[in-house]
């Protein structure tokens, strides 16, 4: 049975990145793709609050190029979003009722984005990651970057979602592409006590029997410093799984395999 791997916000420490897959057996001493025929799932936010968020996602293109066809997939994260914005629109501001000071540069700021990843983003680094889903399901996983319900506002259906989302970063419309942003950055939706409600009513709705998810450390959610994270947390009546271990702030890169949850 085919291994599923799935790994989220490295955030700029790709030392982090070759250790977690050296170890796992998918690489080998020198970095490169050994994982036969397992398959790998990138949850997004490659960039910021680290220092070599383009390190990160070259390493990652260069090991799509090395594994088989398939074999390694990336969804967007918000942080991707956030310095795709940066790069198209800068310090432009964000229309708004009343006095605004809203742009991307500033949130790029905000959110820990670094001068590097910018001045070395290439225009086909730009063209590759538009491509790239929202959402994805595999082993019965449905899988995503941010713990949130309102990825259904692009569609019905995972293919519905991941085609207007994409068409959407393929316009120059700035306030389209801030709600993007402001969607992506939404959190907590399976928390509380109506969280498995809330995770189950998705699943219903777009497949699989588990979310997967980043974008919201796990550490803050157990109320337990970064460092002392041994694992990724299921919840939400194991109904949910955040995998985000903190890796920019002290916190292990969780490279979790996901449990078959259903016939591939």
């Amino acid at each position: 049975m085919t291994a599923v791997y799935a790994v989220s916000d490295i955030h700029g420490h790709p030392e982090k990145l070759t250790a977690s897959l050296q170890e796992a057996g998918l690489t080998d001493a020198d970095g490169n793709w050994s994982g036969q025929d397992a398959r790998l799932w990138f949850l997004g936010d490659f960039f910021d609050r680290g220092p070599d968020g383009i390190g990160v996602l070259r390493y990652v293109r260069g090991l799509i190029e090395q594994a088989p066809d398939g074999a390694i997939r990336m969804l967007l994260g918000n942080h991707e979003i956030l310095a795709l914005g940066m790069h198209k629109f800068g310090d432009e501001f964000v229309p708004h009722e009343g006095i605004t000071t809203r742009s991307f540069e500033r949130s790029w700021t905000l959110n820990g984005g670094r001068d590097r990843d910018q001045e070395l983003l290439t225009e086909d680094d730009v063209a590759w990651l538009l491509e790239q889903p929202m959402l994805a399901l595999d082993a019965g996983h449905l899988l995503m970057h941010s713990d949130t319900a309102e990825y259904v506002e692009w569609g019905d259906s995972i293919d519905q979602i991941n085609e207007a989302a994409r068409a959407e970063l393929h316009t120059d419309d700035i306030v389209v592409w801030w709600e993007i942003w402001r969607r992506m950055t939404s959190r907590y939706a399976f928390r509380g006590a109506s969280g498995g409600e809330v995770a189950t009513i998705l699943l219903q709705h777009l497949g699989g029997h588990r979310i997967v998810h980043g974008h919201s450390i796990v550490a803050d959610q157990l109320g337990i410093d970064p460092a002392n994270l041994t694992g990724p947390n299921l919840y939400a009546d194991g109904l949910v799984l955040g995998i985000d271990g903190g890796a920019f702030d002290g916190g292990p890169l969780l490279l979790v395999e996901l449990e078959q949850l259903s016939a591939e």
